[in-house]
């Protein structure tokens, strides 16, 4: 069974299943979030869409790189986690099941590619409290015994 974070499932809503795949990416010392936005900053994990056929390990390789800048090593996953919510960059209402993995980063080899995305670095207490959503400070609070 499958963890479920946020809204609850609203029955007669179409749902589409959209995987995702995410880094607690940690240096030793701190975790490299990406912040999104400039009016209402979001504080999340870095990562995003498994696209249809690509395996979650390249997207997560990619989504680190277009929303961190930098290259990681060594991903090993944690476990998953599921949430029910609109997105309106899509303009659909999506099942995400996030896939939650550990790594090393690597090199920061660019800014970030994404437009409004900010590399920041942060202690794994302080990503506890400032993640935008439940399962991702669930996963770094579990990590880390906070």
């Amino acid at each position: 069974m499958i963890r479920r974070f946020g809204e609850r499932y609203e029955h007669g809503k179409p749902y589409r299943l959209r995987p995702g795949a995410y880094a607690i990416l940690w240096n030793g010392v701190d975790l490299l979030t990406t912040v999104q936005g400039r009016d209402v900053p979001d504080v999340q994990l870095p990562g995003g869409g498994v696209d249809a056929g690509e395996h979650p390990i390249p997207a997560l390789h990619r989504e680190v790189m277009e929303e961190t800048g930098w290259t990681m090593t060594a991903p090993r996953k944690l476990g998953a986690f599921r949430r029910f919510v609109y997105m309106p960059e899509y303009g659909y209402w999506a099942e995400k099941l996030c896939s939650v993995y550990i790594a090393r980063p690597v090199m920061q080899r660019s800014q970030p590619l994404e437009p409004d995305h900010e590399a920041v670095w942060m202690s794994p207490t302080d990503a506890a409290q400032l993640l935008g959503n439940d399962g991702d400070r669930h996963f770094v609070k579990t990590l880390f015994g906070l």
